[in-house]
């Protein structure tokens, strides 16, 4: 019996290092590929958005002049200078819609989503004259596509120029001078730009509208570090429930759930923060890393069923080799083996059913050559349901596997202590030691 019970648990170590490889590689094969799919997803769908106003500027010229003394000589230099003046934002009307559509690629999901954008922004022209004004909305990321792009002030459709851009755009406009110019810090960002003229005194109603894809998280963005909003309301609405806000980001001020999603709405009358608006698009099941974890959890599915085993043949007298319980920790392998290349090419809920009925199935066929059709049937079927099935589709409930396990862990130690509580284990052993 002694060097039986040596035996097994020596095969229980071979299958757990086993598994162990196999849970390490699905990791590796994830975690290798995952930025290269990653930048696939984005190159071809967008990547994680994050909208600011739009801003309105015009330039003017300065002239002054300045008196030197130069070897006894009046030199008198006339000076232009330019100035870049922005129309204050008196109010931001905004509407976006996320519908989010998961990718997968490879061992991994994607959270890809759709988003339509339209906002209202009131500029006032606070200068005594009537001004040509420059409108500037800075993409939310350069990585992706942008359809039905429009800008209308006041009721009129705009021309709407696109490119590379800089800090000092609205005064290069003014100018001629294209897109060369470089602002104070030189940074370089992707722009729509529209020109009109607004009336001394006059406020202008801009709206700008966009239809966009994206990855992960959407936001929206007041400006650099703390930033002051007026008049503002931002009404998102979209077509999940699991919705979750980034770190640093303003809860909304209402919210209704709606039959496929959520209505939100942010709104302040005279807002100082640095904070931003958020919205974090849900994750789906992961198939590598879950199929990884089921797989590093095995050796405990595996070590139950050994011992469930070996108290009922025990129990009834049944001989089981070694050998035995080593196809059948094979056959336990199987499963995670086959899921872990399954998940590539079908959904995780598929490969899962797939993989426990050809494990089960291989431990049923054999068992009933080895001892019985109702033993391997019954005994042995139900264990390797609870076991290895049940135990493993505990991973697909996020936050209760461990109280599961445990739960299920403490019923089967019921259950075999209520079974032996009456065997005489010296004489069980004592019989078996020759």
């Amino acid at each position: 019996m002694v060097k039986r019970l040596v035996a097994i648990i020596f095969i229980f170590v071979c299958l757990s290092i086993a598994w162990f490889v196999l849970g390490a590689t699905i990791f590796y094969r994830t975690d290798a590929s995952k930025q290269e799919l990653k930048s696939n997803v984005v190159s071809t769908w967008g990547a994680p958005q994050s909208q600011t106003p739009p801003e309105a500027r015009y330039a003017r010229f300065v002239t002054r002049t300045i008196e030197t003394a130069e070897e006894g000589r009046k030199i008198v230099r006339t000076l232009k200078r330019k100035v870049v003046t922005p129309l204050p934002l008196e109010s931001s009307r905004i509407e976006v819609r996320l519908d989010l559509e998961h990718r997968q690629k490879g061992l991994l999901w994607y959270s890809t989503y759709k988003v339509a954008f339209s906002g209202t922004y009131a500029f006032r022209n606070e200068s005594a004259d009537e001004r040509s004004v420059t409108f500037a909305l800075d993409f939310p990321t350069s990585q992706a596509i942008y359809d039905d792009l429009s800008f209308t002030l006041d009721g009129r459709p705009l021309t709407v120029v696109t490119g590379t851009s800089r800090a000092d755009t609205a005064a290069d406009e003014e100018q001629g001078s294209g897109d060369s110019e470089s602002g104070e810090d030189g940074s370089v960002t992707r722009q729509a730009r529209a020109t009109a003229r607004v009336g001394a005194g006059k406020t202008a109603l801009l709206k700008v509208a966009y239809r966009s894809q994206g990855l992960d998280t959407w936001r929206y963005n007041f400006g650099q570090e703390v930033a002051q909003v007026r008049d503002f309301v931002l009404h998102m609405t979209t077509n999940f429930k699991e919705i979750d806000f980034p770190p640093e980001t303003l809860s909304p001020s209402e919210k209704q759930e709606t039959a496929g999603g959520w209505d939100l709405t942010w709104a302040y009358k005279n807002l100082v923060s640095g904070f931003q608006i958020g919205m974090v698009m849900p994750e789906k099941l992961q198939p590598g890393p879950l199929a990884a974890r089921i797989s590093l959890f095995a050796p405990v599915s595996l070590y139950f069923f050994f011992f469930l085993m070996f108290i009922i043949t025990t129990l009834r007298g049944i001989e089981l080799h070694p050998m035995n319980y080593l196809f059948l920790g094979c056959a336990f392998f199987s499963f995670h083996l086959l899921m872990a290349y399954l998940v590539d090419h079908i959904s995780i809920h598929a490969a899962f059913v797939i993989c426990s009925v050809v494990s089960i199935f291989l431990v049923i066929s054999y068992l009933r050559l080895v001892v019985g059709v109702r033993f391997a049937a019954v005994e042995a079927g139900l264990a390797q349901l609870i076991y290895l099935v049940l135990f493993s589709y505990a991973f697909f409930f996020k936050g209760f596997t461990g109280l599961s396990i445990t739960i299920g862990s403490i019923v089967s130690l019921f259950v075999v202590m209520q079974m032996t509580g009456r065997v005489r284990w010296a004489e069980k052993f004592a019989g078996k030691s020759g």
